[in-house]
């Protein structure tokens, strides 16, 4: 069976994902003689940058996501389809996907990352990853269940768990995700919870580095730790979690917390697609040249998180930011351009624009150029460039009122259990050495 697209006697460009290199790609090939056909497995744009806003209630979905067909309704070359890619055959030039084949002339994988979770041993079914909505989402649903569950349990020891929350990794998701939860315990859960004692409620930000924000300046590092721990923030550094049963998290060395919520932010892997496990290096992701071009192909790409491209300046890659993608998308339309063309290809040089991460109200931390941005002036900052970025002027404007209504009122309005999550707990049987998974709401 294959996909129902127009066939046209131009070159076919396929776009496998609907993130920021996704998108920037096909919006740059917007006058380009080509035919663009963009898969991905939602029909909306993910701004992730905001998830844990999501997750903490402060912002709702539909604010942060945007339909990729609204987005590209005025390109006449643009083609979407809702469907999940199954193989790539770079030989043959086809794509199979879960509603049929397709045959491509250029191939762009932006495929994205996912949640690496290392292989540690319960993890992967029972702490919360924030990659995607449905996520945030679960997330969201854990949280307020925790504490309606602890107002009814008379176990000190089973409220208390269900009260505190261990955030892994001190990157910007985990660092901002610490910060959101310990402005919910001091604005928010005092007056929803007034049973509550929550002086009780722990937040432990866990770093396996010796720094939080290990991607950005020892200035700010040290500027959002100083900030984190006045807004009572427990954070554990050079701390490597072993394992996790559902209850207590286990570092090495020993030390156990106790918590019901463990949020995993500590590190990702590409997505890589089946046909090209063999340009697949360190971390999941795919091997490039400096023209994005896939280890051993002409006319396959990918770009984005899920491009491994090795230079003098990033040998391990480049970070997975919005603008690696956004630049990359930009730069590989170009290119397509040239191939069709027969022009030279210009290689990917990345303009680095600055790093910024927000611990709370009125606190951030920024690295723009050679300037070290810290307080209320990082923070409007933040604010600005993550509207300015925000798909749709209806989400911009939505999130600016919810951020203006929160800045006023201390309030968060989206406090809303959608779908009570099921929360998996391991433990064991006495008669087996096999641990034993049991589900609660």
């Amino acid at each position: 069976m294959k996909v129902n697209v127009p066939e046209l006697n131009l070159p076919r460009v396929v776009i496998i994902g609907g993130g920021f290199a996704g998108i920037n790609l096909a919006q740059s090939l917007k006058n380009a003689p080509v035919q663009v056909v963009m898969f991905d497995k939602h029909n909306y744009h993910t701004f992730q940058p905001l998830l844990y806003q999501v997750a903490t209630g402060g912002l709702e979905p539909d604010s942060i996501a945007f339909p990729l067909r609204k987005m590209f309704k005025n390109q006449a070359n643009f083609i979407f389809r809702m469907a999940e890619v199954e193989h790539v055959d770079t030989v043959q030039k086809v794509i199979s996907t879960s509603i049929g084949d397709i045959k491509y002339d250029y191939l762009a994988v932006a495929t994205g990352s996912r949640t690496n979770f290392f292989g540690l041993q319960g993890l992967e079914s029972m702490s919360r990853g924030l990659k995607n909505i449905p996520e945030a989402l679960d997330l969201r649903s854990v949280i307020l269940q925790n504490f309606e569950a602890a107002v009814l349990t008379s176990d000190l020891e089973e409220r208390n768990a269900l009260m505190n929350f261990v955030v892994v990794g001190a990157g910007p998701t985990g660092l901002e995700t610490a910060g959101a939860l310990a402005e919910l315990k001091q604005h928010i859960l005092p007056t929803d919870y007034a049973e509550l004692d929550l002086r009780r409620m722990q937040i432990h930000l866990i770093e396996a580095g010796d720094r939080v924000l290990p991607g950005m300046s020892m200035e700010s590092s040290e500027n959002a730790h100083k900030a984190l721990s006045k807004m009572g923030v427990n954070i554990w550094l050079n701390a490597k979690v072993e394992s996790y049963d559902g209850v207590q998290v286990h570092l090495a060395g020993g030390r156990d917390l106790d918590a019901m919520t463990v949020i995993w932010s500590a590190g990702v892997v590409g997505n890589a697609l089946p046909g090209l496990e063999s340009a697949v290096g360190r971390g999941g992701r795919i091997e490039v040249d400096q023209f994005n071009r896939v280890k051993g192909q002409t006319q396959v790409f990918a770009i984005g998180d899920l491009a491994l491209m090795r230079t003098e300046d990033y040998p391990a890659g480049h970070p997975g930011v919005a603008q690696v993608a956004i630049q990359q998308g930009q730069l590989l339309a170009r290119n397509i351009k040239s191939l069709i063309f027969q022009r030279d290809l210009r290689e990917f040089k990345y303009t680095d624009k600055g790093n910024m991460a927000t611990i709370g109200r009125n606190k951030a931390v920024g690295d723009v150029q050679r300037f070290k941005l810290k307080g209320l002036i990082a923070w409007l900052m933040w604010m600005a460039i993550h509207l300015f970025f925000l798909a749709g002027f209806r989400n911009r404007l939505v999130v600016f009122i919810n951020w203006f209504w929160s800045y006023v009122t201390y309030d968060k309005g989206t406090r809303l259990i959608i779908r009570p999550f099921k929360r998996q707990v391991e433990y064991h049987d006495v008669n087996t050495t096999q641990p034993l998974v049991e589900e609660r709401l």
